[in-house]
């Protein structure tokens, strides 16, 4: 089955074209880097010199607390700007959760190309409503809730608005392939991976979703799931 990253890539997001990708890709300045799965791409604090384009894979931002508490604050997939710090350091760590494939700019060779700012602009102005909705989902939402929202998000043209809803109204399955950790689905979602883990349980108690392996999860029917969300 193909990486997350490919059944999910239209989930509640606002991305830019395939064909944006590959033509920022081939300005004169890009590198292309790949890299393996659980690869630190920068830590929080190093020097902020090159912004990163993700053509293919899954990177995690997160930042620690000096205890070594974790946050995770970002999940980028396919056609996602990050790299860009405000000031002169990465204000957070990226690693990656699949192999990736990235294009690369140096900072200044974006300051100095108005089409590369152009684009730059247009993928993080579309970032943002993403993280909007991760605001809500930390302060807001239940348990259950955080859950129910982070596996509908796996589940391509579903949940949210645009939702094309079930194909029939007795069979509306869908399989999830999981490349996050219970661990760091916990930390992305503000939750304990106890709590995470209970949380779970209780939706196979329910009959919502149903274990095939550590990494996949059969979804039985992705409306009922939907309705945990805290968006109805």
């Amino acid at each position: 089955m193909a990486y997350l990253d490919r059944t999910s890539e239209t989930i509640g997001q606002q991305r830019v074209t395939g064909r944006a990708v590959r033509e920022v890709a081939k300005t004169p300045t890009a590198r292309v880097q790949r890299h393996e799965q659980h690869h630190v791409i920068f830590y929080e604090g190093d020097q902020a010199e090159r912004i990163f384009e993700l053509q293919d894979g899954i990177v995690m931002l997160y930042k620690l607390l000096p205890d070594g508490r974790r946050q995770v604050v970002e999940i980028l997939n396919r056609g996602m700007i990050f790299g860009t710090a405000g000031g002169e350091r990465y204000d957070c760590s990226a690693e990656t959760l699949t192999p990736v494939r990235l294009a690369v700019h140096d900072r200044r060779e974006v300051d100095a190309s108005a089409v590369l700012q152009s684009h730059v602009a247009k993928c993080l102005m579309s970032q943002m409503e993403r993280l909007h909705e991760h605001a809500m989902l930390l302060g807001r939402k239940s348990a259950m809730e955080r859950v129910a929202s982070y596996l509908i998000r796996m589940v391509p043209n579903r949940g949210g608005e645009g939702c094309t809803g079930p194909l029939s109204e007795t069979c509306d399955p869908h399989d999830l392939v999981l490349t996050m950790t219970r661990q760091e689905i916990a930390d992305y979602l503000g939750l304990t991976i106890e709590t995470v883990s209970r949380v779970i349980s209780e939706l196979k108690r329910r009959g919502v979703i149903r274990l095939e392996r550590q990494d996949r999860i059969h979804v039985t029917r992705v409306c009922g799931l939907c309705q945990l969300t805290g968006i109805h």
